[in-house]
């Protein structure tokens, strides 16, 4: 928390402005998704540099050419969302957790992502947000969800993904995204201010011709290995 106070002190010049297009671009009716994207992204970077944050990004060249994709991140801490908003150029729609979608500055940033929210005690609402991914993905939105369902609150290592994360792309058939996050959790989630670089690396896809044989399970299994073992390669260096 130290470092978002830091973030911010630093940026008070700044804020009014960005509170005011924060809350203008919430006009989804006025405003498409590019637009509204293109501010977050902008903005991010700002922010970040401000945190004293360095963000070494890895693997662009293996997003897929078209979209329609969901990216399938290990889950570190709360800035982790910042170093999607920082390196993916095109637009994205993020699930969140039903926890988060009052929260001041979460609220408007769930609006302008049009994120879906989730209720994970709740089997129903969590198949619709399942179907609604599945529909929007059709029509070529790109998504990031977390399959480990909630922060590690390990540092550098996986929790277990979860195979019930994977339906909504299996069911679109499209190309699912391996991303890792190495030390996102230094930055949000510890007390320290120093300088740091976070690293992402964006990793080869799997295409439907890729996994149509095999359980979600399966393909979890097989995502966070990938992930796991790019961590255990660049975690050090």
């Amino acid at each position: 928390m130290k470092r978002i106070v830091f973030m911010f002190i630093r940026s008070f010049f700044n804020l009014p402005f960005w509170f005011y297009k924060l809350f203008q671009l919430c006009n989804i009716e006025k405003y498409d998704a590019t637009t509204r994207y293109a501010f977050l992204h902008h903005v991010a970077p700002i922010a970040i540099r401000r945190g004293r944050i360095k963000i070494e990004c890895y693997g662009l060249e293996n997003l897929p050419k078209e979209t329609g994709y969901v990216m399938f991140p290990n889950h570190q801490g709360l800035f982790d969302a910042l170093t999607f908003l920082q390196t993916h150029e095109r637009p994205f729609v993020t699930v969140m957790k039903k926890e988060v979608k009052d929260i001041f500055l979460l609220k408007q940033v769930i609006r302008l992502l049009q994120a879906e929210i989730i209720d994970r005690e709740d089997v129903r609402q969590s198949m619709q947000v399942i179907m609604n991914m599945t529909r929007r993905v059709k029509t070529g939105e790109n998504f990031l969800i977390f399959a480990e369902g909630t922060r590690s609150r390990n540092k550098n290592e996986l929790l277990e993904f979860k195979g019930g994360s994977f339906k909504s792309a299996m069911n679109a058939k499209c190309p699912i995204v391996p991303v890792a996050l190495i030390n996102s959790y230094q930055a949000f989630d510890t007390k320290s201010i120093q300088k740091l670089t976070v690293q992402i690396h964006y990793l080869n896809p799997l295409y439907y011709e890729d996994y149509q044989g095999m359980k979600s399970t399966e393909i979890a299994e097989f995502v966070a290995s990938q992930i796991k073992q790019t961590i255990q390669e660049h975690e050090n260096r």
